[in-house]
Formats: C-alpha cells, structure tokens, sequence
C-alpha cells in the first residue's frame, strides 16, 4: 500500500517512521518546512516533498499515486485538506482536528467510495474507542468522563507546559466554545471553565478544565451525560485564562500606531517558542476514561488509565507515540480491509468492534503504549 502523511510535524513525523518500519507500506511525507523533512530524513530512509499543502490543486495532484492519506497537519487548514483528499478518492485517516464537523463530508465520503477515518489521535480518538468500547458491553450507560493531557516532565515557570502537537491547535483548545452533555441536552460551556483538581498516583495533583474534546461523541452516542477535561499542572489555566480574556488570542485587526495588528500574531510569536515541546525533551502523557451504567441491573464504572512516557531508545516523545501510534494502528486495520464501511467514521465505530478494539490495544502495546483497564461494580466488586 502507498501512503502519504501530511506533515511532518511533532506527531506526523513519528506516524511516517513508524508506518516506513513495516514492510506492508511504501511511505512518502510531505510539507512545506524543508528542515522538518531534513529531520525525518536523517533518521530513516523516506520519500520527503517539499509541498504546501494549503495549495489544492497542488495537493490533488500529490495525491495521485498514493492509495491512503493520513492527515496529519495544523487544524485551521485541516478540514478543507480533509476535504480534498476525499475529492481525491482517497481513503484517509486524519488527526489534524479541525474545529469543523467532520461529519457534514459523510455524503461527499459515500459518494467517492472513501472510509475516512476522522479526529483519529488518543483524544478525541483513542478516548472514542473506548468509550464505544465499555457502552457496548453495557445494559445501558448513564455517563462519560474523559481527562486527558500532555505535559513536560519537568516544569518550567511561568508556563509549565510544552506542546506535543502544533502549538497554534493548543491555543485553539483555549479559545474554542466546549460542547458538553448533561441530563441529555447538549451544552455549549467556555474552554477552561469548571476547572478541578485530580489526584493521579504516578505524577499527583493536576488540574482539569473543559475543551472541546467530545466532538463526534456528542451526535453519535445515546449518552446522557458526558464531559471532556483536559490536564495541565495546577494554575496553567488561570494564566490562559487571563491572556484570553485579555484579547491576546483575538484573531481581529486592531490598530497600533497606524499599523493593524492581530494580536494572534504577537501572541504567538512571543508564547509560542516558550511551549514548543523541544527534541529529546521528555514529556508524559495522562488519560483516564470513565464510563458508568448498568448491567444485568447492577451499577458498573469501566475506567481506562493511561500514564506513558517519553521513549528514550526512539527518541520519541509520549505525545507523539500515544497520538500517532492510535492512528497507524487504524491505518493496519484499514489495509487488512477490517473497516469495509464507507464515509466518515468516527473513531466510535471502530470501538463497538470488539475485535478491532483488541487489535489496537495489542498493537499499541508492542510499541509499550499500553492502556489498563478495570470493570468494578460501584459496591467495590471486581466483576
């Protein structure tokens, strides 16, 4: 099979090495950065293009020769990218997490004859998987609760964060409205909001705050109640808070001296470099999965926990390894022909197979991401 990732990003560029090690797969990586393929390059041996990728036209015809993409650039120009490779006739596996929904491409999807498998990193992704994973296996489910956060290992003031993906998308996560379930409605709430502490015995206590991380969840799943948090160190949020209050994420014009300035573009210029997750600085990555409901007429919790690390042998950072290895795992299932559906295909799908669902866990764990899980009666009985 020949397959392309679009770019060679923090998670793309691991994706690329980790799909060329398999002797199934001709891969080829494409973007606009030459010393971000001048890196991929130096530590395996792949095609690189040195392409923009916003361009359309030039992206249908990359597109041409390869018989999958795996989408894997920023978000604000992942949806219409998205939407070309369908156009293409291409099937796809994308990460790029666009703030569009994905799901209004499922008849332009059908009608190429294209599984496109969306939002297919650990969260939203592998947290899709296995929330369908436990409702599946229950009578009826009452609630959902993800918290999920990349961070460095080692914190550094005044942000004490570093950004394991493209560091515009995790402004985005600030700024963006988060839509949540509660009683069966869904509610639109602001990012950071609600925040609260969590105790977690590998690293102690972070704080959890609302973003946008339900995504398909919310329209595909009968589930009442559902939230999405993510982690960061105690007191990160409160700092987000204050620049985005403050207008420093704000994406309109304003003037300075007779200039016209967006203070995005200062924003970014000045915090970016301060939470860009470097080479070989090593990062850990959390997630804790709740799903409650009932079955056989007794209250039962399934939780799935995370903690993975940074992988010193490959030099991989945890991020990339937990978001990029979720996606190649679907990309093996996919050229084994195990999803036969076209469309879009929400991660979700994919966790109501129980049979795929053991191929993913298996194949993340040979690569040591590995997810415990544990099914409890809610009177502390093991089932």
């Amino acid at each position: 099979m020949n397959i392309i990732v679009l770019g060679a990003g923090l998670i793309g560029a691991p994706i690329a090495k980790d799909l060329a090690q398999d002797t199934n797969f001709n891969v080829s990586i494409a973007d606009k950065d030459p010393q971000a393929l001048d890196n991929i390059t130096k530590q395996i041996t792949i095609q690189s293009i040195q392409k923009d990728l916003s361009d359309r036209d030039s992206l249908k015809k990359l597109l041409s020769p390869y018989d999958l993409a795996i989408n894997a650039v920023p978000g604000s120009i992942g949806y219409r990218t998205l939407k070309t490779i369908i156009e293409s006739k291409k099937n796809v596996v994308d990460i790029a997490f666009s703030p569009e929904n994905t799901l209004e491409l499922n008849s332009l999807a059908q009608k190429q004859g294209v599984t496109a498998v969306v939002d297919c990193g650990m969260a939203p992704g592998m947290s899709n998987i296995l929330v369908a994973h436990a409702h599946s296996q229950l009578d009826t489910t009452k609630s959902v609760s993800i918290f999920v956060g990349g961070l460095p290992e080692v914190r550094i003031w005044p942000y004490e964060y570093k950004a394991g993906f493209s560091p515009s998308d995790v402004i985005e996560e600030y700024t963006r409205p988060a839509y949540i379930k509660i009683n069966g409605k869904i509610v639109c709430v602001k990012a950071l909001s609600d925040c609260e502490l969590i105790d977690f015995p590998e690293i102690g206590t972070l704080e959890a705050f609302n973003t946008d991380g339900l995504r398909s969840l919310l329209h595909t799943m009968d589930i009442p109640n559902m939230k999405e948090k993510t982690l960061r160190y105690p007191g990160h949020a409160e700092k987000m808070k204050i620049l985005r209050d403050t207008g420093f994420f704000n994406q309109d014009t304003i003037d300075i001296n007779g200039k016209k300035v967006r203070p995005m573009d200062v924003t970014s210029r000045l915090l970016l470099p301060k939470i860009r997750l470097e080479k070989k600085e090593k990062d850990i990555t959390i997630m804790k999965v709740k799903v409650v409901g009932t079955k056989n007429g007794r209250s039962v919790e399934y939780i799935y926990d995370l903690f993975d690390r940074y992988d010193e042998q490959t030099e991989t950072h945890s991020m990339a390894r937990t978001t990029g290895y979720t996606a190649t795992s679907v990309v093996r299932l996919l050229s084994d022909n195990r999803i036969k559906e076209k469309g879009i295909i929400p991660p979700e799908r994919i966790g109501i197979d129980q049979k795929c669902v053991k191929f993913i866990l298996s194949d993340l764990k040979k690569r040591g991401v590995l997810y415990k899980t544990e099914s409890t009666l809610l009177d502390n009985e093991k089932l």
